[in-house]
Protein backbone atom coordinates (compact mmCIF):
# COMPACT_ATOMS: atom_id res chain seq x y z
CA UNK A 1 0.00 0.00 0.00
CA UNK A 2 1.07 3.58 -0.68
CA UNK A 3 0.79 4.49 2.97
CA UNK A 4 3.69 2.20 3.92
CA UNK A 5 6.06 4.01 1.57
CA UNK A 6 5.67 7.13 3.72
CA UNK A 7 8.08 7.17 6.67
CA UNK A 8 5.58 9.06 8.82
CA UNK A 9 3.43 5.97 9.33
CA UNK A 10 6.39 4.28 11.03
CA UNK A 11 6.11 6.70 13.93
CA UNK A 12 2.94 4.75 14.71
CA UNK A 13 4.14 1.34 13.56
CA UNK A 14 7.29 1.35 15.73
CA UNK A 15 5.43 1.91 19.04
CA UNK A 16 2.85 -0.71 17.99
CA UNK A 17 5.63 -3.21 17.21
CA UNK A 18 7.17 -2.37 20.58
CA UNK A 19 3.85 -3.22 22.20
CA UNK A 20 3.89 -6.54 20.39
CA UNK A 21 7.47 -7.20 21.45
CA UNK A 22 6.61 -6.46 25.07
CA UNK A 23 3.62 -8.79 24.91
CA UNK A 24 5.85 -11.59 23.60
CA UNK A 25 8.38 -11.28 26.44
CA UNK A 26 5.98 -13.26 28.68
CA UNK A 27 8.12 -14.59 31.56
CA UNK A 28 11.54 -13.84 30.08
CA UNK A 29 12.43 -11.39 32.82
CA UNK A 30 13.13 -7.71 33.24
CA UNK A 31 16.16 -7.70 30.92
CA UNK A 32 14.01 -8.72 27.93
CA UNK A 33 11.43 -6.06 28.79
CA UNK A 34 14.10 -3.39 29.01
CA UNK A 35 15.70 -4.53 25.75
CA UNK A 36 12.41 -4.25 23.84
CA UNK A 37 11.62 -0.83 25.37
CA UNK A 38 15.08 0.56 24.60
CA UNK A 39 14.98 -0.80 21.05
CA UNK A 40 11.62 0.85 20.37
CA UNK A 41 12.65 4.19 21.92
CA UNK A 42 16.00 4.22 20.09
CA UNK A 43 14.30 3.45 16.77
CA UNK A 44 11.97 6.42 17.29
CA UNK A 45 14.92 8.76 17.96
CA UNK A 46 16.76 7.59 14.85
CA UNK A 47 13.63 7.91 12.73
CA UNK A 48 12.98 11.42 14.10
CA UNK A 49 16.54 12.48 13.25
CA UNK A 50 16.13 11.05 9.75
CA UNK A 51 12.87 13.00 9.38
CA UNK A 52 14.68 16.22 10.33
CA UNK A 53 17.33 15.51 7.69
CA UNK A 54 14.61 14.87 5.08
CA UNK A 55 12.85 18.08 6.03
CA UNK A 56 16.03 20.15 5.78
CA UNK A 57 16.72 18.66 2.36
CA UNK A 58 13.18 19.47 1.21
CA UNK A 59 13.47 23.01 2.61
CA UNK A 60 16.67 23.58 0.67
CA UNK A 61 14.83 22.55 -2.50
CA UNK A 62 11.93 25.00 -2.27
CA UNK A 63 9.23 26.84 -0.30
CA UNK A 64 8.49 25.24 3.06
CA UNK A 65 5.23 26.98 3.84
CA UNK A 66 3.40 23.82 2.73
CA UNK A 67 3.48 20.38 4.28
CA UNK A 68 5.70 17.60 2.98
CA UNK A 69 5.34 13.80 2.92
CA UNK A 70 1.60 14.17 2.46
CA UNK A 71 -0.30 10.93 1.88
CA UNK A 72 -4.02 10.25 1.97
CA UNK A 73 -5.72 6.84 2.04
CA UNK A 74 -9.48 6.45 2.31
CA UNK A 75 -10.43 4.89 5.62
CA UNK A 76 -14.21 5.32 5.91
CA UNK A 77 -15.72 6.38 2.61
CA UNK A 78 -19.31 7.31 3.72
CA UNK A 79 -17.95 10.23 5.81
CA UNK A 80 -14.89 10.81 3.60
CA UNK A 81 -12.57 10.01 6.52
CA UNK A 82 -9.02 9.35 5.42
CA UNK A 83 -5.73 8.38 6.97
CA UNK A 84 -4.10 11.61 5.86
CA UNK A 85 -0.50 12.26 6.86
CA UNK A 86 1.81 15.23 6.49
CA UNK A 87 4.28 17.38 8.41
CA UNK A 88 5.59 20.91 8.41
CA UNK A 89 8.30 22.47 10.54
CA UNK A 90 6.17 22.60 13.68
CA UNK A 91 5.21 18.93 13.37
CA UNK A 92 8.82 17.92 12.80
CA UNK A 93 10.18 19.56 15.94
CA UNK A 94 7.28 18.19 18.02
CA UNK A 95 8.04 14.69 16.76
CA UNK A 96 11.73 15.18 17.58
CA UNK A 97 10.82 16.39 21.09
CA UNK A 98 8.51 13.42 21.63
CA UNK A 99 11.14 10.90 20.51
CA UNK A 100 13.80 12.23 22.88
CA UNK A 101 11.46 12.35 25.87
CA UNK A 102 10.23 8.80 25.22
CA UNK A 103 13.88 7.71 25.07
CA UNK A 104 14.74 9.51 28.31
CA UNK A 105 11.55 8.21 29.95
CA UNK A 106 12.49 4.58 29.26
CA UNK A 107 15.79 4.96 31.11
CA UNK A 108 14.15 6.96 33.90
CA UNK A 109 11.87 3.90 34.38
CA UNK A 110 14.74 1.39 34.31
CA UNK A 111 13.91 0.15 37.82
CA UNK A 112 10.12 0.30 37.44
CA UNK A 113 8.35 -1.97 39.89
CA UNK A 114 5.80 -3.55 40.08
CA UNK A 115 4.57 -4.88 36.70
CA UNK A 116 7.28 -3.34 34.48
CA UNK A 117 5.97 -5.02 31.31
CA UNK A 118 2.46 -3.67 31.79
CA UNK A 119 3.86 -0.22 32.58
CA UNK A 120 5.83 -0.06 29.33
CA UNK A 121 2.84 -1.39 27.38
CA UNK A 122 0.71 1.55 28.49
CA UNK A 123 3.66 3.92 28.17
CA UNK A 124 4.18 3.04 24.50
CA UNK A 125 0.46 3.09 23.81
CA UNK A 126 0.45 6.68 25.04
CA UNK A 127 3.44 7.34 22.77
CA UNK A 128 1.53 5.87 19.81
CA UNK A 129 -1.22 8.42 20.31
CA UNK A 130 1.22 11.32 20.60
CA UNK A 131 3.10 10.50 17.40
CA UNK A 132 -0.12 9.71 15.51
CA UNK A 133 -1.54 13.10 16.48
CA UNK A 134 1.48 15.04 15.22
CA UNK A 135 1.64 13.28 11.83
CA UNK A 136 -2.12 13.49 11.05
CA UNK A 137 -3.80 16.14 8.93
CA UNK A 138 -7.27 14.54 9.04
CA UNK A 139 -9.45 15.83 11.87
CA UNK A 140 -10.91 12.41 12.67
CA UNK A 141 -7.57 10.63 12.88
CA UNK A 142 -6.13 13.51 14.91
CA UNK A 143 -9.00 13.18 17.37
CA UNK A 144 -8.64 9.40 17.47
CA UNK A 145 -4.92 9.56 18.27
CA UNK A 146 -5.65 12.36 20.76
CA UNK A 147 -7.93 9.99 22.67
CA UNK A 148 -5.40 7.15 22.40
CA UNK A 149 -2.88 9.44 24.10
CA UNK A 150 -5.27 10.40 26.91
CA UNK A 151 -6.78 7.05 27.89
CA UNK A 152 -3.59 5.35 29.23
CA UNK A 153 -3.06 8.18 31.70
CA UNK A 154 -5.75 6.86 34.06
CA UNK A 155 -4.05 3.48 34.52
CA UNK A 156 -0.50 4.82 34.48
CA UNK A 157 -1.33 7.12 37.39
CA UNK A 158 -3.92 4.93 39.12
CA UNK A 159 -1.71 1.80 39.19
CA UNK A 160 1.89 3.08 39.26
CA UNK A 161 1.36 6.49 40.83
CA UNK A 162 1.84 7.65 44.42
CA UNK A 163 -0.03 9.68 47.00
CA UNK A 164 -3.72 10.27 46.35
CA UNK A 165 -3.35 8.58 42.97
CA UNK A 166 -6.91 7.34 42.46
CA UNK A 167 -8.39 10.79 43.00
CA UNK A 168 -5.76 12.41 40.79
CA UNK A 169 -6.21 9.87 37.99
CA UNK A 170 -9.99 10.23 38.01
CA UNK A 171 -9.87 14.04 38.15
CA UNK A 172 -7.41 14.19 35.27
CA UNK A 173 -9.42 11.76 33.17
CA UNK A 174 -12.77 13.45 33.74
CA UNK A 175 -11.48 16.95 33.00
CA UNK A 176 -9.56 15.93 29.88
CA UNK A 177 -12.47 13.88 28.61
CA UNK A 178 -14.72 16.88 29.23
CA UNK A 179 -12.39 18.88 27.02
CA UNK A 180 -12.56 16.08 24.44
CA UNK A 181 -16.36 16.37 24.38
CA UNK A 182 -16.10 20.06 23.45
CA UNK A 183 -13.47 19.19 20.88
CA UNK A 184 -15.59 16.47 19.30
CA UNK A 185 -18.53 18.86 18.91
CA UNK A 186 -16.22 21.41 17.34
CA UNK A 187 -14.85 18.88 14.85
CA UNK A 188 -18.34 17.74 13.85
CA UNK A 189 -19.35 21.35 13.25
CA UNK A 190 -16.22 22.01 11.19
CA UNK A 191 -16.88 18.89 9.12
CA UNK A 192 -20.40 19.98 8.13
CA UNK A 193 -19.09 23.39 7.10
CA UNK A 194 -15.86 22.19 5.51
CA UNK A 195 -16.96 23.02 1.97
CA UNK A 196 -19.54 25.18 0.20
CA UNK A 197 -20.70 22.13 -1.79
CA UNK A 198 -23.21 20.01 0.17
CA UNK A 199 -22.38 16.32 0.27
CA UNK A 200 -18.65 16.82 -0.37
CA UNK A 201 -17.62 17.33 3.22
CA UNK A 202 -14.03 16.59 4.23
CA UNK A 203 -12.01 16.03 7.40
CA UNK A 204 -8.71 17.05 5.78
CA UNK A 205 -7.64 20.24 7.54
CA UNK A 206 -5.56 21.41 4.55
CA UNK A 207 -8.60 21.16 2.29
CA UNK A 208 -10.81 22.85 4.88
CA UNK A 209 -8.36 25.75 5.18
CA UNK A 210 -8.18 26.06 1.40
CA UNK A 211 -11.98 26.02 1.02
CA UNK A 212 -12.38 28.69 3.75
CA UNK A 213 -16.10 27.89 3.76
CA UNK A 214 -16.97 27.98 7.47
CA UNK A 215 -19.51 30.83 7.90
CA UNK A 216 -18.49 33.56 10.28
CA UNK A 217 -21.43 32.97 12.62
CA UNK A 218 -20.51 29.28 12.87
CA UNK A 219 -16.87 30.16 13.47
CA UNK A 220 -17.97 32.21 16.46
CA UNK A 221 -19.70 29.11 17.83
CA UNK A 222 -17.10 26.47 16.93
CA UNK A 223 -13.90 28.37 17.74
CA UNK A 224 -14.41 28.48 21.53
CA UNK A 225 -15.32 24.79 21.54
CA UNK A 226 -12.13 23.72 19.82
CA UNK A 227 -9.91 26.20 21.65
CA UNK A 228 -11.30 25.23 25.06
CA UNK A 229 -11.16 21.55 24.11
CA UNK A 230 -7.45 21.79 23.43
CA UNK A 231 -6.91 24.48 26.06
CA UNK A 232 -7.94 22.09 28.84
CA UNK A 233 -4.98 19.87 27.96
CA UNK A 234 -2.79 22.97 27.69
CA UNK A 235 -3.69 23.79 31.33
CA UNK A 236 -5.41 27.06 30.43
CA UNK A 237 -6.97 28.95 33.34
CA UNK A 238 -9.50 28.07 34.80
CA UNK A 239 -9.32 24.51 33.38
CA UNK A 240 -5.85 23.81 34.80
CA UNK A 241 -6.74 22.20 38.15
CA UNK A 242 -6.20 18.62 36.94
CA UNK A 243 -2.55 19.33 36.15
CA UNK A 244 -0.92 19.78 39.61
CA UNK A 245 -2.73 16.78 41.13
CA UNK A 246 -2.09 14.59 38.09
CA UNK A 247 1.61 15.39 37.93
CA UNK A 248 2.08 15.03 41.68
CA UNK A 249 0.69 11.48 41.64
CA UNK A 250 2.13 10.24 38.33
CA UNK A 251 5.24 8.03 38.17
CA UNK A 252 8.40 9.74 36.93
CA UNK A 253 8.35 8.74 33.25
CA UNK A 254 4.63 9.49 32.96
CA UNK A 255 5.13 12.97 34.40
CA UNK A 256 7.96 13.45 31.91
CA UNK A 257 5.89 12.39 28.92
CA UNK A 258 2.71 14.09 30.09
CA UNK A 259 4.19 17.50 30.91
CA UNK A 260 6.90 17.29 28.28
CA UNK A 261 4.81 16.15 25.32
CA UNK A 262 1.15 15.47 26.01
CA UNK A 263 0.39 19.00 27.17
CA UNK A 264 1.91 20.25 23.92
CA UNK A 265 -0.95 18.60 22.04
CA UNK A 266 -3.09 21.39 23.49
CA UNK A 267 -1.04 24.25 22.06
CA UNK A 268 -0.47 22.41 18.78
CA UNK A 269 -4.19 21.74 18.36
CA UNK A 270 -5.14 25.36 19.13
CA UNK A 271 -2.72 26.53 16.46
CA UNK A 272 -3.36 23.84 13.86
CA UNK A 273 -7.16 23.59 14.09
CA UNK A 274 -8.84 26.40 16.03
CA UNK A 275 -6.85 29.36 14.70
CA UNK A 276 -5.90 28.09 11.24
CA UNK A 277 -9.39 26.90 10.27
CA UNK A 278 -11.36 29.72 11.91
CA UNK A 279 -9.29 32.91 11.53
CA UNK A 280 -12.29 35.26 11.64
CA UNK A 281 -13.45 33.98 15.03
CA UNK A 282 -9.86 33.91 16.26
CA UNK A 283 -9.53 37.62 15.53
CA UNK A 284 -12.90 38.42 17.09
CA UNK A 285 -12.60 36.28 20.23
CA UNK A 286 -8.85 36.01 20.69
CA UNK A 287 -8.77 38.74 23.34
CA UNK A 288 -10.90 36.59 25.70
CA UNK A 289 -8.51 33.65 25.61
CA UNK A 290 -5.50 35.95 25.59
CA UNK A 291 -6.70 37.31 28.93
CA UNK A 292 -7.20 33.79 30.33
CA UNK A 293 -3.74 32.68 29.21
CA UNK A 294 -2.22 35.82 30.70
CA UNK A 295 -3.83 34.86 34.01
CA UNK A 296 -2.40 31.33 33.62
CA UNK A 297 1.12 32.71 33.27
CA UNK A 298 1.05 34.86 36.39
CA UNK A 299 -1.21 32.63 38.49
CA UNK A 300 0.89 29.53 37.81
CA UNK A 301 4.11 31.31 38.76
CA UNK A 302 2.66 32.74 42.01
CA UNK A 303 1.17 29.35 42.93
CA UNK A 304 4.54 27.67 42.47
CA UNK A 305 6.02 30.14 44.96
CA UNK A 306 3.89 28.91 47.86
CA UNK A 307 4.31 25.15 47.31
CA UNK A 308 6.60 22.94 49.35
CA UNK A 309 6.20 19.71 47.35
CA UNK A 310 8.74 19.49 44.50
CA UNK A 311 6.25 18.01 42.06
CA UNK A 312 3.60 20.62 42.83
CA UNK A 313 6.18 23.36 42.33
CA UNK A 314 7.03 22.01 38.90
CA UNK A 315 3.38 21.33 38.05
CA UNK A 316 2.33 24.93 38.73
CA UNK A 317 5.42 26.11 36.88
CA UNK A 318 4.15 24.08 33.91
CA UNK A 319 0.80 25.87 34.11
CA UNK A 320 2.69 29.15 33.78
CA UNK A 321 4.96 28.04 30.94
CA UNK A 322 2.19 26.31 28.98
CA UNK A 323 0.09 29.43 29.41
CA UNK A 324 2.91 31.31 27.72
CA UNK A 325 2.59 28.99 24.70
CA UNK A 326 -1.09 29.78 24.20
CA UNK A 327 -0.45 33.45 24.98
CA UNK A 328 2.10 33.67 22.17
CA UNK A 329 -0.07 31.79 19.67
CA UNK A 330 -2.89 34.27 20.30
CA UNK A 331 -0.64 37.19 19.39
CA UNK A 332 -1.20 36.18 15.74
CA UNK A 333 2.19 37.20 14.37
CA UNK A 334 5.12 35.20 13.09
CA UNK A 335 7.60 36.20 15.77
CA UNK A 336 5.36 35.32 18.72
CA UNK A 337 4.23 32.05 17.13
CA UNK A 338 7.85 31.10 16.54
CA UNK A 339 8.46 31.78 20.23
CA UNK A 340 5.45 29.60 21.12
CA UNK A 341 6.96 26.58 19.38
CA UNK A 342 10.38 27.26 20.90
CA UNK A 343 8.64 27.43 24.27
CA UNK A 344 6.96 24.07 23.62
CA UNK A 345 10.38 22.61 22.87
CA UNK A 346 12.06 24.31 25.81
CA UNK A 347 9.38 23.55 28.36
CA UNK A 348 9.02 19.99 27.13
CA UNK A 349 12.68 19.28 27.71
CA UNK A 350 13.23 21.19 30.93
CA UNK A 351 10.04 19.99 32.65
CA UNK A 352 10.86 16.40 31.66
CA UNK A 353 14.30 16.98 33.17
CA UNK A 354 12.76 18.43 36.33
CA UNK A 355 10.38 15.51 36.79
CA UNK A 356 13.15 12.98 36.09
CA UNK A 357 15.39 14.57 38.73
CA UNK A 358 12.54 14.91 41.24
CA UNK A 359 11.68 11.23 40.79
CA UNK A 360 15.32 10.25 41.32
CA UNK A 361 15.64 12.42 44.43
CA UNK A 362 12.34 11.10 45.81
CA UNK A 363 13.43 7.52 45.17
CA UNK A 364 16.36 8.12 47.52
CA UNK A 365 15.00 10.49 50.17
CA UNK A 366 11.38 9.19 50.13
CA UNK A 367 10.12 12.75 50.44
CA UNK A 368 9.33 15.60 48.09
CA UNK A 369 8.93 18.20 50.84
CA UNK A 370 11.69 20.78 50.51
CA UNK A 371 11.40 21.53 54.25
CA UNK A 372 12.74 18.05 54.97
CA UNK A 373 15.73 18.27 52.65
CA UNK A 374 18.98 20.19 52.49
CA UNK A 375 22.63 19.86 51.58
CA UNK A 376 21.95 17.38 48.78
CA UNK A 377 24.53 18.95 46.48
CA UNK A 378 27.30 17.44 48.62
CA UNK A 379 25.59 14.04 48.78
CA UNK A 380 24.47 13.61 45.17
CA UNK A 381 26.34 16.24 43.11
CA UNK A 382 25.27 14.95 39.68
CA UNK A 383 21.56 15.21 40.49
CA UNK A 384 22.20 18.56 42.17
CA UNK A 385 23.94 20.05 39.15
CA UNK A 386 21.21 18.68 36.88
CA UNK A 387 18.56 20.37 39.02
CA UNK A 388 20.43 23.68 38.89
CA UNK A 389 20.65 23.49 35.09
CA UNK A 390 16.92 22.72 34.82
CA UNK A 391 16.19 25.63 37.15
CA UNK A 392 18.33 28.06 35.16
CA UNK A 393 16.58 26.97 31.96
CA UNK A 394 13.21 27.57 33.61
CA UNK A 395 14.06 31.10 34.75
CA UNK A 396 15.46 31.99 31.33
CA UNK A 397 19.24 32.05 31.73
CA UNK A 398 20.98 33.02 28.45
CA UNK A 399 22.61 30.04 26.77
CA UNK A 400 19.77 27.70 27.67
CA UNK A 401 16.50 27.05 25.86
CA UNK A 402 14.23 29.07 28.16
CA UNK A 403 15.88 32.40 27.35
CA UNK A 404 15.52 32.00 23.58
CA UNK A 405 11.88 30.95 23.82
CA UNK A 406 10.68 33.59 26.27
CA UNK A 407 12.50 36.50 24.66
CA UNK A 408 11.07 35.58 21.25
CA UNK A 409 7.59 35.46 22.75
CA UNK A 410 7.87 38.82 24.48
CA UNK A 411 9.41 40.56 21.47
CA UNK A 412 6.65 39.16 19.25
CA UNK A 413 3.96 40.13 21.73
CA UNK A 414 5.26 43.68 21.99
CA UNK A 415 5.01 44.10 18.21
CA UNK A 416 1.36 45.02 18.80
CA UNK A 417 1.10 48.75 19.29
CA UNK A 418 -2.28 48.87 21.08
CA UNK A 419 -2.51 49.31 24.84
CA UNK A 420 -4.38 46.04 25.52
CA UNK A 421 -1.71 43.76 24.07
CA UNK A 422 1.17 45.70 25.55
CA UNK A 423 -0.30 45.80 29.06
CA UNK A 424 -0.88 42.05 28.95
CA UNK A 425 2.65 41.51 27.68
CA UNK A 426 4.11 43.61 30.51
CA UNK A 427 2.02 41.65 33.03
CA UNK A 428 3.23 38.35 31.54
CA UNK A 429 6.88 39.40 31.81
CA UNK A 430 6.50 39.61 35.60
CA UNK A 431 6.49 35.80 35.55
CA UNK A 432 10.24 35.94 34.83
CA UNK A 433 10.86 37.57 38.20
CA UNK A 434 8.44 35.28 40.02
CA UNK A 435 10.02 32.22 38.43
CA UNK A 436 13.46 33.33 39.58
CA UNK A 437 12.11 33.65 43.13
CA UNK A 438 10.76 30.12 43.46
CA UNK A 439 13.56 28.45 41.50
CA UNK A 440 16.32 30.07 43.56
CA UNK A 441 14.38 29.40 46.76
CA UNK A 442 14.07 25.70 45.98
CA UNK A 443 17.68 25.35 44.81
CA UNK A 444 18.94 27.06 47.97
CA UNK A 445 16.78 25.00 50.31
CA UNK A 446 17.13 21.65 48.54
CA UNK A 447 20.76 21.57 47.56
CA UNK A 448 22.59 23.78 50.03
CA UNK A 449 22.52 24.44 53.74
CA UNK A 450 22.46 21.78 56.43
CA UNK A 451 21.33 18.20 55.89
CA UNK A 452 17.92 17.88 57.55
CA UNK A 453 17.93 14.10 57.85
CA UNK A 454 20.96 12.09 58.96
CA UNK A 455 19.81 9.20 56.78
CA UNK A 456 20.32 11.38 53.70
CA UNK A 457 24.10 11.41 54.31
CA UNK A 458 24.26 7.77 53.22
CA UNK A 459 22.42 8.26 49.92
CA UNK A 460 24.03 7.53 46.57
CA UNK A 461 24.22 9.64 43.44
CA UNK A 462 22.65 8.83 40.06
CA UNK A 463 23.46 5.48 38.43
CA UNK A 464 24.28 5.01 34.73
CA UNK A 465 20.65 4.74 33.50
CA UNK A 466 19.65 7.89 35.38
CA UNK A 467 22.67 9.76 34.06
CA UNK A 468 21.87 8.73 30.49
CA UNK A 469 18.25 9.84 30.85
CA UNK A 470 19.04 13.26 32.32
CA UNK A 471 22.15 13.92 30.20
CA UNK A 472 20.07 13.45 27.04
CA UNK A 473 17.71 16.21 28.17
CA UNK A 474 20.44 18.53 29.49
CA UNK A 475 22.33 18.39 26.19
CA UNK A 476 19.12 19.09 24.25
CA UNK A 477 18.32 22.13 26.43
CA UNK A 478 21.82 23.49 25.83
CA UNK A 479 21.69 22.85 22.07
CA UNK A 480 18.46 24.84 21.69
CA UNK A 481 19.89 27.66 23.80
CA UNK A 482 23.17 27.84 21.88
CA UNK A 483 21.91 27.12 18.36
CA UNK A 484 18.37 28.58 18.20
CA UNK A 485 18.64 29.54 14.53
CA UNK A 486 18.68 25.88 13.52
CA UNK A 487 15.25 25.32 15.06
CA UNK A 488 13.89 28.72 14.03
CA UNK A 489 14.86 27.90 10.45
CA UNK A 490 12.83 24.70 10.61
CA UNK A 491 9.65 26.18 12.04
CA UNK A 492 9.60 29.77 10.73
CA UNK A 493 7.92 29.19 7.35
CA UNK A 494 5.22 26.97 8.87
CA UNK A 495 3.37 30.02 10.19
CA UNK A 496 3.05 31.74 6.81
CA UNK A 497 -0.35 30.19 5.87
CA UNK A 498 -1.79 30.88 9.34
CA UNK A 499 -0.63 34.49 9.53
CA UNK A 500 -1.84 35.12 5.98
CA UNK A 501 -5.27 33.73 6.87
CA UNK A 502 -5.40 35.99 9.93
CA UNK A 503 -4.38 39.06 7.90
CA UNK A 504 -7.50 38.72 5.76
CA UNK A 505 -9.57 39.69 8.80
CA UNK A 506 -7.16 42.04 10.51
CA UNK A 507 -4.93 44.00 8.10
CA UNK A 508 -3.01 45.43 11.04
CA UNK A 509 -1.72 41.98 12.07
CA UNK A 510 2.06 42.06 11.71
Amino acid sequence: MEIFSNILIYFVIIPVLTLGGLALTKNKGIDAIRAVAVTGASALVLLALYLVAMFLHARAAGDMSDMILTTSVTWYEPLNIKLALGVDGVSVVMILLSAFIVFAGVFASWKMDPLPKQFFLWFFLLSTGVFGFFISVDLFTMFMFYEVALIPMYLLIGVWGSGNKNYSAMKLTLMLMGGSAFLMLGIIGIYFHSTATPGEYTMNLLEIAKNNAIPHNWQMFLFPMTFVGFGVLGAMFPFHTWSPDGHASAPTAVSMLHAGVLMKLGGYGCFRIAIYLMPFAAQQMGWIFLTLTGISIVYGAFSACVQTDLKYINAYSSVSHCGMVLFAILMFNNTAMTGAVLQMLSHGLMTALFFALIGMIYGRTHTRDIREMGGLMHIMPYLGVGYVIAGFASLGLPGLSGFVAEMTIFFGSFEHTDMFHRVLTIAATTSIVITAVYILRVVGKLLYGQVQNEHHKTLTDADWSERLSTATLIIAVAIIGCFPNFFIGIIHDSFVPVVEALKAYAPSVM
